[in-house]
């Protein structure tokens, strides 16, 4: 078999499967948490930078695809995020502090950016707190 013939014979066996059964691809995902959710979402990345013709983003999604099957354990990844939560917890704290302290001052501008801080550091946290159930 030809290099070429080898390449696309690849390409469709990752190709087959997603075109198969979509549905099927989407019921597993919202399936699976811990490690297996995150060796699965490397996946789907991978396959999507290999269609795109994006060598060097695969290669590093390889990388981490290898990382995630020898390091990876459902226990510290859940510490890990665990910890997140409470790391942008704190950062809302802090965020409500200065916002505090804009509004004492009076000062619109500053009022209005400390505002938008606090935001994202809580739409920060809801993503870390949402990531506790993958």
């Amino acid at each position: 078999m030809s290099n070429k013939t080898t390449a696309w014979v690849a390409a469709m066996m990752l190709a087959v499967p997603a075109l198969a059964a979509p549905g099927l691809a989407q019921a597993t995902t919202s399936q699976l948490t811990g490690c297996a959710a995150k060796q699965h979402e490397i996946e789907q990345q991978l396959v999507h930078a290999r269609e795109q013709g994006n060598a060097g983003r695969a290669r590093g999604l390889e990388e981490a695809l290898q990382s995630v099957k020898d390091h990876c354990t459902d226990e510290g990844l859940l510490k890990k995020r665990q910890a997140k939560v409470q790391q942008k917890e704190r950062e809302v704290q802090v965020r409500t502090h200065e916002l505090q302290e804009a509004q004492a001052s009076g000062q619109q501008d500053k009022i209005n950016k400390r505002q938008r801080k606090l935001a994202e550091a809580q739409a920060e946290l809801a993503e870390a707190r949402a990531e506790l159930t993958k």
